[in-house]
């Protein structure tokens, strides 16, 4: 049930009898034939667990039930959209980027110091993305907003991948993330590019990066 681009800012998603997906509330532009939306109270596949831990760290995104037979459009705050094929492997991203995912995927709410242990907890303060992120494992679709639109770098054991924290937007496979530090003498006199910090990824996998540096 793979989701078509309509363009860089929108996509349609196919709804099928006895399938689900789940879209940020806000996001449907438009639709066609029997389809019914329902506010999503429980954190998506997640459960009551995935609400709890965000709602505890203020960083809930509401979700909507999709569900019936027809075709849906998508989009949000005209942010472009990008679409990511999962295939049994696993997305990190955070929740007020997604736009929307099949249901056949698995929903949870990851304590960012999981990844990292104090090091992820710096990343998700220093970066400003809070101290929980979303995971979705399985396989199928899933729409992730951004701004200027997405490129893909590979990550590789070889070849590690440093990217402006706040030009971030996903990763996926078995990757390991931490923030370093790039103050030099510039930055100390205020002549600096102002990239003081820095997230370096590594392992094996793939990093979706965004051509701005505004955040969502």
């Amino acid at each position: 049930m793979a989701f078509t681009r309509i363009n860089a800012k929108m996509i349609q998603a196919p709804v099928l009898p006895g399938q689900r997906l789940f879209s940020q509330r806000g996001a449907m532009l438009a639709y066609h034939g029997d389809v019914s939306f329902t506010p999503n109270l429980t954190g998506g596949q997640g459960g009551i667990g995935s609400m709890i831990g965000r709602r505890l760290a203020n960083e809930d995104t509401p979700l909507m039930t999709v569900e019936g037979s027809g075709s849906v459009f998508f989009g949000h705050g005209g942010h472009h959209v990008h679409v990511v094929e999962l295939t049994g492997d696993t997305l990190y991203v955070e929740a007020d980027r997604l736009l929307v995912f099949e249901g056949t995927l698995r929903q949870s709410t990851m304590f960012m110091g999981q990844q990292g242990g104090v090091m992820g907890i710096i990343r998700g303060q220093a970066t400003g993305q809070g101290l929980f992120t979303t995971s979705l494992q399985g396989t199928g679709s899933v729409a992730v907003l951004a701004h200027g639109g997405v490129f893909e770098l590979p990550i590789t054991p070889q070849k590690p991948v440093h990217v402006d924290p706040q030009a971030y937007v996903a990763h996926r496979g078995d990757v390991r993330s931490k923030v370093t530090a790039a103050i030099g003498w510039r930055e100390l006199v205020g002549r600096g590019s102002g990239e003081a910090f820095q997230l370096e990824l590594s392992g094996n996998g793939v990093v979706y990066v965004q051509a701005s540096e505004e955040k969502l």
